[in-house]
This record gives C-alpha cells, sequence and structure tokens, in this order.
C-alpha cells in the first residue's frame, strides 16, 4: 500500500497540536483540506487513526505510528528550508579561498577563525598560492576567492579586484638586532648581516633584490630561504639576519614581541592586497558573506597598522 507522504506530514501535524484546526495552521493550510485528507486516510488504510470522543485529538496506536513518520519527513522539510534559508544569506556553505602564505598565515587565519566564531556552519577550505597560481585556480573554478597582492590586472582578464590594503614593506629583524640600538641604521649597515629570502615565487623576493641594488650591494648574504612565515620568525628570533616583509605581517606579530621593523626608509611597491574573484563567476551567498568579513576586518585594522607604522617604524 502506497501512502501520500503529504498527508502523513498532516497527520503528523494534528497530532502534535492536539486538533485539526490547529495543525492546519501549522503547516498553513486550511481546517477543511486537513479533515478531508484525515478522512481519505483513514478511508485507505481501513482503520480509525483517531479515539472517538476525545478532545484534544487523540491518536490510535496506528495513528501514533503513522504520525511518528510524517513527524521525520515533517522535520526534514523543515530542516531542508533551514539549510535553504541558511544559505541564501550566506550562514551556511563553502567557501574555497585561496591567498599568499604570509598573509594567509599573519592575518587571515585569525579572520577565518572570527568568521566561523560567528557562522559555524560555514566551512572555510584554503589554499596557499601566488598571484598566477590563484589567477589559474580562479579560472578552473577550484577558488572562490583570492587574497593576494597584485599590481594591475590587464585588460580582459575575466576578474574583478577589490584592494583592502596598500603595499607597505619594511626590514623585518629580532627585537634585539644590534642595529637597532644605532640612532639612524645606514643602508651599508644593513650589508653587514645574512638576510632571510622569501619564499620561490613571492613577490617580496624580487622587492629583496631591488631593494639591496639600491643600497649597493654587489653580493647578499642569504642564509636561509624557502621557509614558512613560521620557520623565518623561529629562525630569526635565533639569529642577527634580516628579512623583507609586508608591513602588515609585522604589524600582526606584534604581540608576540620576537620580530620588529627597522627604522630605515626604503621603496615601496606599486602593488596592493586585495580580494580577486571572476567577473562571470555564480554568486555564493557564504562566499559574499565572507568577503565583507575581510574587507570589513581590514578597514578595522587600516589605521591601527598606519599608527604602528608612525610609532614604531619611525618612531614618531
Amino acid at each position: 500500500m502506497k501512502i501520500d507522504e503529504r498527508h502523513l506530514v498532516q497527520l503528523a501535524a494534528v497530532v502534535k497540536t492536539g486538533g485539526v484546526t490547529e495543525g492546519a495552521a501549522l503547516l498553513g493550510l486550511s481546517q477543511p483540506a486537513v479533515s478531508r485528507t484525515l478522512s481519505m486516510l483513514e478511508a485507505r488504510i481501513g482503520e480509525p487513526l483517531f479515539i472517538k470522543g476525545r478532545r484534544p485529538l487523540q491518536p490510535t496506536p496506528l495513528g501514533r505510528a503513522l504520525a511518528d513518520h510524517g513527524q521525520t519527513m515533517l522535520s526534514a522539510s523543515r530542516k531542508a528550508s533551514d539549510v535553504v534559508e541558511s544559505f541564501r544569506v550566506g550562514k551556511s556553505g563553502v567557501v574555497r579561498v585561496g591567498g599568499t602564505p604570509f598573509f594567509m598565515d599573519a592575518l587571515i587565519a585569525g579572520m577565518i577563525a572570527e568568521f566561523q566564531n560567528l557562522h559555524p556552519d560555514v566551512r572555510i577550505e584554503q589554499t596557499y598560492g601566488y598571484f598566477p597560481d590563484l589567477r589559474a585556480a580562479l579560472n578552473a573554478d577550484q577558488i572562490d576567492l583570492a587574497i593576494c597582492p597584485i599590481d594591475i590586472l590587464d585588460e580582459g582578464s575575466g576578474l574583478e579586484f577589490q584592494q583592502i590594503l596598500p603595499g607597505r614593506n619594511v626590514i623585518a629583524c629580532r627585537v634585539t638586532h644590534p642595529l637597532l640600538l644605532k640612532r639612524r641604521p645606514q643602508p651599508a649597515h644593513l650589508l653587514d648581516f645574512p638576510w632571510v629570502a622569501p619564499p620561490p615565487g613571492s613577490p617580496l623576493l624580487t622587492d629583496l633584490r631591488s631593494m639591496l641594488l639600491s643600497f649597493g650591494a654587489t653580493e647578499v648574504k642569504i642564509r636561509y630561504s624557502g621557509g614558512s612565515l613560521m620557520s623565518v620568525v623561529h629562525y630569526m628570533k635565533a639569529a642577527d639576519a634580516l628579512t623583507i616583509m609586508p608591513h602588515s605581517v609585522v604589524f600582526a606579530l606584534r604581540n608576540e614581541k620576537s620580530i620588529t621593523a627597522l627604522p630605515v626608509p626604503i621603496s615601496h611597491p606599486e602593488r596592493a592586497l586585495g580580494l580577486l574573484k571572476r567577473s562571470d563567476a555564480p554568486r555564493t551567498p557564504a562566499a559574499d558573506h565572507f568577503a565583507r568579513h575581510i574587507r570589513a576586518g581590514f578597514d578595522n585594522l587600516k589605521h591601527l597598522i598606519k599608527r604602528h607604522e608612525q610609532s614604531v617604524v619611525w618612531g614618531s
């Protein structure tokens, strides 16, 4: 015997509320329509669903068993509706985000945690990469959003870029570095110390070479290269080495009181950190919601980063 699932749902609503009128209201149906459904269901199974003369309505054992099945369907339907509504407003789903390692580790990871504290039903799948890799991943629909520094997009790239932070580099060192004892460190002083090179593919590697050339260097003592942010930090905590870092990364490490910036002016790159996505990508509410969270986070950080640069980097 095949029983219409909608009939079981209506039966469950009546049993739950104790009345046909109340059950109909729960489902947004009319009372006559639900009464007809119950009559049809009783006729089909050939057994009563409710004990006669009882108010509020009390189901028979068979009516209770069928109502339990209907309640399961009703609960599943409600949960499905909640999932749809949650997805529409960006409170559930999956966000695939890629980004450059130093920024992701120092700044974005914490923002991801804050976002998921507010929206625990959104899963974040993070990958690492630099601009060429991230652009390819976006075009292959492997990620929804990239967070990376770029200078300019080619016309017709099919990508959209929203700046969240201007590009500013500093020379980083440990807080006990001997150069910090000098009143005004000069570029020539920096060449006496070993350097840590950023990972291959990082635009910071080009920045480092350009900076050292501007200092008049003909040879550079690279003693460590290719490490993650945490490995670079741990290395520099134990050595008088220098490296180039985005100022925002040094800012993010300030509470550890292990890495700081030398007050030596250097040129800044012609690029900015921002959010990158495909222009024709289908809308993903969770990804949109996450992007707004990241933009808001950097809006709140901008003045703090600027103040840090003025007070710590330049000592003013």
